[in-house]
């Protein structure tokens, strides 16, 4: 395709951007003075710095362009990632897990399962999450080079490199602290950056009534059409919404992924961790506003002839994934080119950075430490948490050529969330509400929930079996199958674990305090004012829920 030009103002605009973050990293370096400082940014960060970057660790690839693309694919029921698909589970981790998981000063999710259950599992997971943070960190880099690459012409290779290379430096140099105040920058850069797409795209179209006049009735509807997957855009079910989506893979996601659990654990004390996840719901709702409007939006110029707008293809396959770059090319002027590029990347590098430094520290203390070097000393683990941040970006880069395969790299996401997110979350959940679960009972029953899912997979994707074994419909999409297919691992882990549970031994009582209800004090807020409780502001966030789903319904 012809590059879309650029001024001297846009390529100063990215520059900047650049040498900025660059620049922190080499700033907070001084402040990384030992291994608590790189893993965990010292737990010191207030509610809203820990907030903002908890939901900006999670505005990469796959919130920006992926769900766009699938916006343009799917229709309004992509929403549900935002509203069902996160906001309960995010409520759930302040208000129920979080007590468990910061008490506790693990560093790390696999830490907690050490504690609770045993070694092996925690081992288990930590190879598991590893090698999926590096799958979706190359997710990350491979959008990075799709908007160098759509809007510099520059070739794959090198776009790909360059974003690795800058994620590479800033994050090695203070890790999690510099991830942070990073992602802090690129959540404002992404509302300032990228919310005028909408607001463009409304005036071109006329109205937000006109824009959804001008898509099937199967694209604009959350629930309505969901009784038969037949009438709506991703052929699904509201028992695949509720079930998959709406249980298994959001909470797999929000409650047990490293990724966004390790800002809460940056935060400077329990109440101020519980705030966390709470504070990023409200963001969390908003961001429809952006993604989704900008989907439909490309969905009706695509479907337009006079418009002239098509999204890019690579041989017959259509890049779902290009459709906000393009949108960004079309209505921004010179000046505000660069300011939406700097956004976009912006957000991948929040979602590299997030996915690196939460590699890096599972690494050092879950695998490194736990099996390979026990007695590392804390000088020792800093170096190896740099080395591994250096050795994690340079394997995302392989897996950034993987994902540029798929025609959406949503669908490559939710696969790989059913694979480990799922049955994880069942294990979680067993280990931290049933005190009688056993070690043996969560290591095979991760196993056996994990081990299904990738078969389930692999056998819908070559046919061995039929999706409507999956999804128990007669039509369904590759999400519908990713949605059920979450469900059924998370089943098949959760009655496991239970009747392993039952013929295997015990861990003692004394051993899980402070991991498990009913052997953990409750945590209360008697000298807080009302505004001040995290429960009080869990209600309101799931109100606003409730009204954004009753008024798209």
């Amino acid at each position: 395709m012809s590059t879309i030009g650029l001024s001297f103002v846009d390529w100063l605009i990215i520059a900047i951007y650049f040498a900025f973050v660059l620049g922190i990293g080499f700033y907070l370096k001084r402040f990384t003075k030992n291994e608590e400082d790189f893993f965990l940014a010292g737990r010191k960060n207030s509610a809203w710095v820990a907030g903002l970057a908890f939901l900006s660790a999670n505005l990469g690839a796959l919130e920006l362009l992926g769900m766009t693309g699938n916006t343009f694919k799917y229709g309004m029921y992509v929403a549900h990632f935002y509203w069902i698909g996160a906001i309960p589970a995010m409520l759930f981790l302040g208000i129920f897990m979080m007590p468990f998981y910061y008490s506790s000063k693990i560093k790390s999710i696999p830490g907690y399962l050490k504690l609770r259950f045993d070694e092996k599992t925690r081992v288990l997971n930590g190879i598991a999450f590893g090698i999926m943070t590096l799958l979706v960190s190359g997710i990350n880099l491979y959008a990075m080079a799709l908007v160098l690459h759509t809007f510099l012409g520059w070739n794959w290779d090198l776009s790909m490199w360059m974003s690795a290379v800058t994620v590479a430096i800033y994050v090695t140099m203070s890790g999690l602290l510099s991830a942070i105040f990073t992602e802090i920058i690129q959540f404002f850069l992404i509302w300032f950056g990228l919310f005028l797409v909408s607001i463009l795209g409304i005036i071109e179209i006329g109205s937000v009534q006109e824009i959804f006049a001008r898509i099937p009735e199967s694209f604009n509807t959350l629930w309505s059409t969901s009784g038969n997957p037949a009438d709506n855009g991703m052929l699904i079910s509201w028992g695949g919404i509720v079930l998959g989506l709406g249980f298994v893979l959001s909470f797999g996601y929000w409650t047990t992924d490293f990724l966004v659990v390790q800002r809460a654990f940056s935060a400077k004390d329990l109440k101020t961790a519980r705030m966390t996840p709470i504070v990023a719901s409200f963001f969390k709702m908003a961001i429809p506003f952006i993604v989704i409007l900008a989907g439909l939006i490309a969905l009706i110029l695509a479907n337009d002839p006079k418009s002239g707008f098509h999204l890019l293809s690579d041989g017959n396959q259509v890049n779902y994934d290009s459709a906000l770059p393009l949108l960004i090319a079309r209505y921004y002027p010179s000046g505000l080119v660069g300011l939406g590029v700097t956004a976009l990347l912006a957000g991948f590098m929040a979602g590299q950075a997030g996915n690196i430094s939460a590699f890096n520290t599972v690494w050092t203390y879950d695998i490194y430490k736990s099996v390979i070097n026990k007695n590392a000393s804390d000088t020792h683990l800093l170096w190896m948490g740099r080395a591994a941040t250096i050795a994690g970006v340079i394997i995302s880069l392989i897996t950034a050529y993987w994902a540029k395969s798929f025609p959406s790299i949503m669908d490559y996401m939710q696969a790989i969330f059913s694979w480990v997110n799922a049955p994880l979350f069942a294990t979680m959940l067993l280990g931290m509400f049933v005190i009688w679960i056993t070690p043996n009972g969560a290591f095979w029953g991760l196993v056996l929930g994990m081990g299904s899912s990738f078969t389930l997979y692999l056998a819908a994707k070559f046919n061995w079996i039929s999706a409507s074994l999956i999804t128990l419909s007669d039509v369904s999409s590759d999400m519908a199958v990713n949605f059920w297919r979450a469900w059924w691992a998370w089943v098949i882990c959760f009655i496991a674990t239970i009747l392993i549970s039952l013929f295997t031994k015990k861990r003692p009582k004394e051993e899980l305090v402070g991991l498990v209800k009913g052997l953990t004090p409750a945590t209360v807020d008697h000298e807080a004012s009302l505004f001040q409780k995290p429960a009080f502001w869990a209600i309101v966030s799931l109100v606003v829920l409730v009204i954004l789903n009753i008024y798209f319904w």
